[in-house]
């Protein structure tokens, strides 16, 4: 059986780097990227010989030298992660919140991820999944951009999946849509089902591996998912 060669973007943290790990404990030689070089060195030293690190900032958007490096080193891809990205309460709708979040979660986004279909592409297969959020289905008035720009994420990955489809192409796509999880980036008091990370970087990695083309973590929120999605604006939207 062949080693799975991955690369995860955004593995500093969270469930990224829970990800890793999971995917590293497997047998999987496991490329992971960030901001924080201390905090990938020490992936690196927990697995010595089947993680690598480049650290870099995706705002940056120099991110394919990056990635193509890596790719480099693995000798190849068959699975292509996004886990980096913002989600900042901007509740006076700061401008230059709103600007790093559409940086970070559209535009490093979608360069990273148009470069790894055409990699696929060109392959003739390979799988490609992002962690999006539930605040993917309706705009949210705490943190306006990061809704819309996670929305963009999972509308994409649609448009990417019908687009393997009619190609014909042995390409996976996996749209990851997590709840509530115990993470850094999880902010606010009205929280419930909050998952930690553990438990959700194995229902990842478990949706991953399914190769369906939306997965839930945890699952139940898919009836979250479908009361928001489907409930009127006179009940969502708050009165006055």
């Amino acid at each position: 059986m062949e080693v799975k060669r991955v690369i995860i973007v955004g593995s500093s943290s969270g469930m990224g780097r829970e990800l890793a790990r999971i995917y590293a404990r497997n047998g999987a030689r496991v490329a992971v990227t960030g901001r924080r070089t201390e905090l990938l060195k020490e992936l690196e030293q927990e697995f010595p010989g089947q993680v690598m690190q480049e650290s870099f900032d995706v705002m940056q958007m120099k991110n394919i030298d990056h990635l193509q490096k890596l790719v480099d080193q693995l000798g190849g891809m068959d699975l292509f992660v996004v886990s980096a990205g913002i989600g900042t309460v901007s509740k006076d709708l700061d401008w230059e919140i709103d600007k790093k979040t559409i940086d970070t979660n559209v535009n490093a986004f979608i360069q990273m991820v148009n470069w790894a279909f055409n990699f696929f592409v060109k392959q003739g297969y390979g799988q490609i999944a992002n962690i999006s959020s539930i605040a993917s289905l309706r705009g949210n008035s705490w943190a306006p951009a990061y809704s819309a720009s996670k929305a963009f994420q999972s509308v994409y990955f649609e448009g990417l999946y019908m687009k393997a489809k009619k190609m014909k192409t042995r390409i996976q796509i996996t749209d990851i849509v997590p709840g509530f999880v115990h993470t850094k980036m999880s902010q606010g008091n009205k929280r419930f089902w909050v998952a930690t990370v553990e438990k959700a970087g194995k229902q990842i990695y478990e949706g991953i591996e399914s190769k369906k083309f939306r997965v839930y973590v945890t699952k139940r929120w898919r009836l979250v998912a479908w009361m928001m999605k489907w409930a009127p604006g006179f009940l969502y939207h708050p009165v006055g």
